[in-house]
């Protein structure tokens, strides 16, 4: 369940504002989908735009009524409200998973931990949490700093000596759905913790915005892809959109230029010299701008193609490759059939809206600005 409603007054329109490419909803449905244990996503809004958006992005929707939308109501009773829309449907609901768009990082991992340590510990609910070696300071009754996890009055300990604290992330909490039924509150009985390796970013500021822009920048929007790189073994992109940022110049005799990054090509040089991917350019358009940008990558290129799966069964074969191995870049609709059967698929940020819902890796740069490089960045990190 991921509550995301349409006021916010610290960043106006915030569950539709972007990290990497992606909006904060779209990333917490993505997150949610990307959970082998989570078997539906729910988005409850009051706002037609967020409905919309969950949709794309393979959310069922529920209606929130405006008594329970408001800055003063608790998230508890947007829960609730779901719980029953759900049961109402004859749904079966044994344990539930609540979201938080507000942390943009959250992973499918994230959620299968804090399931596993419920589970493991016999407890009503969980949450992630992030190990905390801060120094903790309260008042006491004249006002005065007080040390809480430490005592000032004794030598300075060393942080990592202090007593394990743990913060909540305010990414993840689940609980069992009979027990938070009865009870109403997230905390419905005895808590599991599970801790998280995330940034630990929530997202109540346009400078906590602006930061975790850059984050998702500095990570490739790689986050949640887990081992499914490690097996690719060639890499095929489509040229329009992914290698240009999908625009032509044209003068007046009918000649075109289009617009690459120098930043992509280093990106590209490298993989190519790392010897561990096959590459190839994949064009529906004939036109010698892209015969001309491959000869200098030195990347095998194909054009005119608009069969593209029967062009990758065709060439996959002759590399020894199977569909599992290839990462297919696209950003357009005559790339989502090919998206399709890769065993990953990637897109710009700015691709076509219909990309961006399918996509397994959105990544956090347009198309000829540097969405190649993030690409070429994150599978190097790997090797």
């Amino acid at each position: 369940m991921i509550l995301a409603r349409g006021g916010s007054k610290g960043v106006p329109g915030k569950n539709l504002r972007a990290v990497g490419g992606l909006s904060l909803v779209a990333r917490a449905v993505r997150a949610g989908r990307a959970a082998p244990s989570v078997t539906a996503v729910h988005v409850s809004t009051d706002d037609a735009a967020i409905a919309a958006e969950a949709r794309r992005f393979g959310a069922e929707v529920i209606d929130r009524p405006t008594g329970i939308s408001g800055d003063g109501a608790s998230s508890e009773s947007g829960w609730l409200h779901a719980l029953e829309v759900i049961a109402g449907q004859g749904l079966p609901v044994d344990r539930l998973v609540f979201l938080q768009c507000t942390s943009p990082f959250t992973t499918g991992a994230d959620i299968e931990a804090c399931l596993a340590a419920m589970e493991e510990q016999a407890a009503a609910c969980a949450l992630s949490v992030i190990e905390d070696h801060s120094f903790l300071w309260s008042l006491d009754a004249e006002g005065r700093g007080r040390g809480t996890n430490h005592d000032e009055r004794q030598p300075r300990q060393r942080r990592q000596d202090l007593p394990p604290a743990f913060r909540e992330s305010g990414a993840v909490y689940c609980v069992r759905a009979e027990d938070f039924a009865r009870v109403g509150r997230r905390f419905c009985g005895p808590v599991a913790l599970a801790p998280v390796d995330h940034p630990p970013v929530e997202i109540d500021s346009l400078d906590d915005l602006a930061l975790c822009a850059q984050i998702a920048v500095l990570r490739g929007g790689s986050e949640g892809l887990g081992c499914r790189a490690d097996g690719i073994a060639a890499v095929v992109m489509d040229f329009d959109g992914v290698h240009t940022d999908n625009l032509v110049l044209t003068d007046e005799t009918g000649r075109e230029a289009v617009m690459t990054s120098r930043g992509d090509g280093m990106g590209l040089e490298m993989l190519r010299k790392a010897g561990r991917w096959q590459l190839m350019i994949l064009s529906k358009e004939r036109n010698p701008v892209v015969e001309r940008r491959a000869a200098k990558l030195q990347i095998e290129v194909h054009q005119s193609v608009d069969d593209k799966v029967t062009a990758l069964e065709h060439w996959l074969a002759g590399q020894g490759l199977g569909w599992d191995q290839l990462l297919y870049v696209g950003n357009d609709v005559n790339d989502a059939a090919a998206m399709a059967r890769a065993g990953l698929s990637a897109c710009p940020g700015d691709a076509h809206p219909e990309i961006l819902g399918m996509a397994d890796w959105v990544l956090p740069q347009p198309g000829g600005r540097g969405a190649l490089r993030a690409m070429c960045d994150a599978l190097l990190a790997r090797v």
